[in-house]
């Protein structure tokens, strides 16, 4: 293939500005506001999880303080019953004494009810404490995320806008270099990541390899307008006023 100094050296400019969109691109999928961000998310999602959790068991818990307080109410209304028809001396003295008996019988069963009543309840205002500490944690944890992809958009945006004023001279570059020499260096690159390379002080700046006599001889003989490949890593080898020669 036949090219022209000019346009082989205006092929280490499109490899040059590969490399820097190469470069930007990477670094726009590594920033570590968006490792952050992804993690605060997660977090988010794990919390909400268990916000789910923790609300469901505050209802069942609130279910069972309901029914302790029915069933305390139960007892105290029996009491309160048959503690009035005590008081009014109404019925046979057997009677009298079977309902003092009961009366008995309800107050040991009020305090037991009692007791749950109060466990359930102390339960309730756990589950309720630990319920409002995660919605706590979970407004915290919303801010946190709202700030991280603030800080993520701004710094897309940036590399973003860069990307856009590096790449802008591209398409003038390709037309000056060359279809042919452009589909030459675009199939190198797919296997070796960059498509050209300059000889400079006799280095391949492509692998780093430093040519031998031989192949400096061979380089130097050779026309201008002839494309060279580096015998090692075959990138397109762009000789420049630094090369060596």
């Amino acid at each position: 293939m036949k090219a022209g100094p000019d346009r082989q050296l205006r092929l280490l400019e499109l490899q040059a500005l590969d490399t820097r969109v190469g470069q930007l691109r990477h670094q726009r999928s590594v920033l570590p506001v968006l490792g952050e961000l992804a993690a605060a998310r997660a977090a988010a999602e794990a919390l909400d999880d268990d916000i789910i959790r923790k609300r469901t068991e505050s209802g069942d818990v609130q279910r069972e303080v309901a029914k302790a307080e029915a069933d305390v109410q139960l007892v105290r209304d029996r009491v309160a019953r048959d503690q009035a028809r005590l008081d009014s001396g109404v019925g046979t003295a057997k009677d009298l004494q079977a309902i003092g008996h009961e009366l008995t019988s309800l107050a040991r069963r009020q305090s037991e009810l009692e007791d749950i009543e109060l466990e359930v309840m102390e339960r309730a205002e756990a589950t309720e404490a630990e319920l409002n500490a995660l919605t706590d944690r979970r407004t915290t944890l919303a801010a946190q995320v709202g700030s991280l992809q603030s800080q993520a958009d701004r710094a897309l945006a940036d590399i973003d806008a860069e990307l856009t004023a590096v790449a802008a001279p591209r398409e003038s570059i390709v037309a000056d270099v060359g279809a042919d020499l452009v589909a030459l260096y675009d199939k190198i690159t797919l296997v070796s990541g960059s498509g050209a390379a300059a000889l400079r002080q006799r280095r391949c700046l492509g692998c780093q390899l430093e040519l031998n006599a031989v192949e400096l001889g061979q380089i130097k003989a050779a026309p201008e307008d002839e494309v060279l490949r580096c015998d090692e890593c075959r990138r397109i080898l762009v000789r420049t006023p630094e090369s060596g020669l």
